[in-house]
């Protein structure tokens, strides 16, 4: 009897547990599908977490975990949204659930794609970046992108060149350390190397991204200095059509002698753009027309652009897409003035150049994304540039571009591998470069991997090997190539690390180097500017160098104003430098490696939005010290510089940029200021054969202008826009024997058709 009664509470007790561990171990299936608050779309590759198992968003936007029962919580993330959680008890077999983030008004996680060809949060990127959203163009009325881009700390523009923390000094227009992207693929013309700024569509721009250092690992050759990605937008779900039309005229210089007009010069331009949805096309279209007659007499800027943006999803998986623009124009400059007093504005009659263009270029792509959020990519152009001008310059030349792309994503060990390959080619046919046909070609591979630890710290390492080959002439002059054929190869290699240090810190270091093959212009140009020559050079080697940084990112809130201010310290070292230099009366200026240099400073910027004393407002602020050196610095690097001491030239040791901006409901106002300390070192040789650039250059030792822009909101479908540039007339020179504009004043008004 008592072994029976024992019996029946041994196995109660044991039905009872294994009841519990039974249901403690079931597994409950948790789906779902994640989209975009506002617009609804589905959103790929979102993180979704719950019960420690973690997956990501396949093409449709859908997810399933398999988690334990009772209370759990669902974390999705997706970068440049907020975070989204939900606690759940789960007491189903199925549970599914649509989940709606909404996009993120956190600075610190705005999306970044350019420095690891994938979306990041910026403030877990490892490198200097900073972020233009297209109001910024709209607002200061900006008819060029490199106007806009010199409100950028750190970035200065030397005649349409970009330079980024004085890794360049001036160039003449062939061959630029900052490689400029659209879309992610290189914009630059085939000869020089060189942007075409008038190509660019201002108003058609989601967001620009420029990257500080060296990015050669996964960008290449032109990615010595840094990156300027122009990202522009797709079409959304709700149709949207703008126009803009706007006149602008030159005032009065503050010296009198100066005004040679007895019209003021002016520029008028319009511009239009639609975007829309039809089923699943995607369309965007542009068109911009400008006609400018210049502050210095005789030249002018006439020209139209076209710029179209098409993409056709074919499923959830996978989209077609072409970009194609079309610029079509004439223009007319002179190189340096008559002399800086009464001729300052008019140009010395053998520099005027004249220029008849016609440049397109079509950029099909391909974009597979497979369930695991895995995206293959096939990215090409066709790039055609036909420049006719005088003085024995014309220029013919053709880029083909392709790249692989692949992304994969490990949530299993919280990691992202990039990995590609590119195929670049052009051929040139030039007055400029002897009449001859040149062809070059540059295949390379690269990879990278970005992995997370502790979701505190994130490594990245990348690798690209490059090889490059030129086809020219054999022989110019002396100088001779074997077969007129030139090849290299060349290994780069980059490393970074990010720490979150607090919910708004971020602590960063990177190393990374650079490697930039000389361009067809550097190596090949024959041209002359008044009576100085410009000569080729088939000596000239690549350079190479590295790049280093340490920073901080650091969010805050003051009352309802919430910033991110940025500090770095860098360090560059550039080996066999390229740069143009006056060899004597013989050959005129000739690209040359001028040896090994050294570029240090600091680097500063603050970014905020929110109410300044009650007013909603934006700051885009910085400044950067830049301290230029050759590494081994002789009395020989002095002899073609204005300066007898160790200092590169074309390059200013302090730069303060502040851009502040009000966001009202009808009137707004905002105020630019840009100070720019003195160029201490340029050509000597400027002295002797432009008028006046010692005495100008000893009284007007570097330079300071303000911008003022007031609108008002006329409707919500019609915007007015004032803008006044140079407010206190300032005269300034940004390079030797070329006045910038005095005060200017510019109208314009936008229309919001649909």
């Amino acid at each position: 009897m008592l072994l029976s009664s024992t019996h029946k509470i041994f196995s109660t007790v044991a039905v009872v547990i294994y009841s519990t561990i039974g249901i403690m171990a079931q597994q409950y299936v948790l789906q779902g599908v994640v989209r975009d608050a506002h617009e609804g779309e589905v959103l790929v590759a979102a993180t979704v977490q719950c019960s420690g198992e973690g997956t990501y968003t396949d093409n449709k936007g859908f997810f399933e975990l398999e988690v334990g029962a009772g209370p759990q919580t669902i974390i999705v993330s997706y970068v440049g949204y907020d975070p989204y959680e939900q606690a759940l008890n789960l007491d189903r077999d199925s549970v599914f659930l649509e989940i709606l983030l909404s996009a993120t008004s956190n600075l610190l996680r705005e999306v970044t794609v350019t420095t690891g060809k994938f979306e990041q949060p910026l403030g877990e990127t490892t490198a200097s970046i900073e972020i233009l959203k297209p109001a910024l163009l709209e607002q200061t009325n900006t008819t060029s992108i490199d106007e806009v881009l010199g409100k950028v700390p750190g970035v200065s523009i030397i005649d349409g060149q970009a330079n980024i923390r004085g890794g360049s000094g001036y160039s003449y227009g062939a061959g630029s350390r900052v490689l400029v992207l659209v879309d992610d693929i290189p914009a630059y013309q085939a000869d020089a190397g060189f942007p075409n700024w008038d190509d660019f569509p201002l108003e058609n721009m989601a967001q620009m991204e420029v990257v500080k250092g060296a990015s050669s690992a996964l960008y290449g050759s032109s990615a010595l200095n840094g990156i300027i990605n122009l990202r522009t937008a797709y079409a959304r779900e709700d149709p949207v059509t703008k126009a803009s039309v706007f006149y602008g005229l030159t005032m009065s210089p503050s010296d009198k002698q100066k005004k040679w007009w007895d019209t003021p010069p002016n520029e008028i331009g319009v511009s239009i753009s639609d975007a829309r949805r039809l089923g699943k096309w995607d369309l965007v279209h542009a068109g911009y027309f400008l006609d400018r007659n210049s502050v210095n007499r005789e030249n002018y800027n006439r020209y139209g652009r076209l710029n179209s943006k098409i993409r056709y999803r074919i499923s959830d998986a996978v989209e077609l897409g072409i970009r194609g623009s079309f610029n079509r124009g004439i223009n007319q400059s002179f190189f340096y003035w008559q002399d800086s007093e009464s001729g300052a504005y008019q140009g010395d009659s053998m520099t005027y150049s004249t220029g008849d263009y016609f440049r397109y270029s079509i950029d099909p792509y391909l974009k597979i994304i497979n369930r695991n959020g895995d995206r293959h990519e096939l990215k090409t152009r066709y790039f055609d540039v036909d420049n006719k001008n005088n003085a024995n310059r014309s220029n013919r030349s053709k880029l083909y571009y392709g790249e692989y792309q692949f992304l994969h994503r490990m949530p299993g060990i919280n990691a992202v591998l990039t990995m590609g390959v590119v195929s670049l080619s052009t051929q040139v046919n030039a007055a400029l470069y002897g009449d001859t046909v040149l062809t070059s070609s540059n295949l390379a591979g690269f990879i990278q991997l970005e992995k997370k630890f502790l979701d505190r710290f994130k490594l990245n390492a990348g690798f690209r090997y490059e090889k490059n080959t030129v086809d020219g002439p054999s022989q110019i002059g002396n100088d001779r190539i074997p077969d007129g054929l030139v090849k290299e190869s060349k290994p780069v290699f980059h490393a970074g690390v990010n720490y979150q240090a607090g919910e708004a810190t971020y602590f960063r270091a990177s190393w990374g180097q650079g490697y930039r093959y000389p361009t067809i212009a550097e190596k090949y140009i024959s041209t002359s500017f008044g009576a100085t020559l410009v000569s080729p050079n088939l000596r000239l080697n690549s350079e190479s160098g590295w790049s280093a940084e340490i920073g901080l990112k650091q969010g805050f809130q003051v009352a309802n104003f919430q910033g991110m201010a940025d500090i770095a310290a860098y360090w560059s070292e550039y080996f066999d430098m390229m740069e143009f230099v006056f060899t004597g009366l013989i050959k005129g200026f000739q690209s040359q490696n001028i040896g090994d240099t050294r570029i240090r400073g600091i680097d500063f910027s603050l970014n905020g939005k929110g109410k300044l004393f009650g007013v909603p407002s934006f700051i885009l602020a910085g400044y950067t010290f830049i301290d230029p050196r050759f590494q081994n610095f002789t009395e020989q690097d002095s002899i073609n510089s204005t300066a007898d001491y160790n200092i590169l030239k074309y390059r200013s040791k302090h730069l303060v940029k502040f851009d502040l901006q009000t966001d009202g409901p009808r009137f707004n106002v905002g105020l630019s200021f840009q100070y720019t300390s003195n160029q201490e070192a340029v050509d000597r040789v400027f002295y002797l054969f432009i008028p006046g650039i010692e005495d100008f250059r000893n009284t007007h030792r570097g330079y300071a202008i303000t911008d003022l822009r007031l609108f008002y909101n006329l409707s919500p479908t019609l915007t007015f826009t004032t803008q006044v540039k140079n407010l206190f007339n300032v005269e300034y020179s940004v390079r030797p024997g070329l006045l910038e504009p005095p005060r200017n004043l510019t109208f314009r008004l936008d229309f919001k058709i649909t």
